[in-house]
């Protein structure tokens, strides 16, 4: 796993806003046909599951215009790969042009920016942002990939290792560092992908590359599992952390987990789950009191007239 993947590799983005109902600059917007109300006046609409039916609430949802240009925010589901989320959405909204600007690994899951019509003209632009990761390592054991998709080997005893110890080591991944690539990447070496190299056992020299480390917090230690949070730049592989850090340390050490929340200023916490977005633009456009044709909650759609831009989910 990295902030990108073995099989479906890449990297990640910032976007655009829009005006809500109340004037200010959101990240969504909403046509409500009828609707409760705040102290000022202004339109509220209730977030998914705060109880509200179809009597209480009646609101018209409008399609968003996906062939001119949308940023979607999705919440990669474990083993799926970034293509599978891209191809999901693209069949969803029926077009052509969808992209995403930053990939995660199979095993890996959270935020991921999807770029649709005019707007993955943006992919590279939006590339770039830095990126916040947790995660969890497993010391005293080693893989060829760095992570779970490959066996696990023993490769040290971690009973004498202290707090001060990890710590220790963590300081050394933080700042601008040199890094090794994993060969399980898609980095091309004399043509061929490396991941398509390591799967038949042929191995080959990775080059070292600059990126640079934000953060790097040791949140959790469950010895051998030590829970991290890390910020990182563009084309840092959370992978080659995790095994460089188990090195450090002299026991070994290889990515048991890891999930992206926060890519530049957008938040996982804001992202589709797969099956609600396809449960509110895979059917009808328009629908009522929130609720998508299968009866679950739809929250974020388009105002007409608006710059529509950025859809999310709360």
């Amino acid at each position: 796993m990295q902030s990108d993947s073995t099989k479906d590799y890449d990297e990640s983005v910032n976007g655009s806003e829009t005006e809500n109902l109340n004037g200010e600059i959101g990240k969504h917007a909403v046509n409500i046909s009828e609707t409760g109300s705040n102290a000022a006046g202004n339109a509220e609409v209730p977030k998914a599951g705060t109880g509200h039916t179809s009597g209480e609430i009646k609101q018209e949802v409008t399609v968003p215009d996906f062939e001119a240009g949308q940023i979607l925010l999705i919440d990669k589901p474990l083993r799926w790969t970034s293509f599978d989320v891209v191809k999901k959405i693209r069949n969803t909204i029926r077009t052509k042009k969808v992209g995403h600007a930053g990939t995660l690994d199979p095993l890996a899951t959270g935020l991921l920016i999807l770029c649709t019509g005019k707007f993955t003209k943006q992919i590279e632009s939006l590339m770039g942002q830095a990126k916040v990761y947790t995660g969890e390592i497993k010391l005293g054991f080693t893989t060829p990939s760095f992570d779970a998709e490959s066996d696990e080997e023993f490769a040290g005893e971690t009973s004498h290792i202290s707090p001060d110890m990890l710590e220790a080591a963590a300081v050394k991944f933080r700042g601008d560092i040199m890094q090794v690539p994993p060969l399980y990447s898609a980095i091309r070496i004399d043509g061929k992908r490396g991941y398509e190299l390591a799967r038949r056992g042929k191995d080959a020299e990775m080059v070292a590359r600059p990126v640079t480390m934000y953060e790097f917090e040791i949140t959790e230690v469950e010895m051998p599992f030590v829970r991290f949070r890390i910020k990182c730049s563009k084309g840092t592989y959370i992978r080659s952390i995790a095994n460089d850090f188990g090195a450090e340390l002299g026991c070994g050490g290889y990515l048991t987990a890891l999930r992206r929340t926060h890519i530049g200023d957008y938040n996982v916490d804001d992202a589709w789950q797969v099956s609600d977005f396809v449960s509110a633009y895979g059917r009808k456009p328009k629908t009522e009191a929130g609720t998508g044709s299968n009866g679950e909650s739809i929250d974020k759609v388009n105002k007409p007239g608006n710059d529509f831009r950025h859809i999310k989910r709360t």
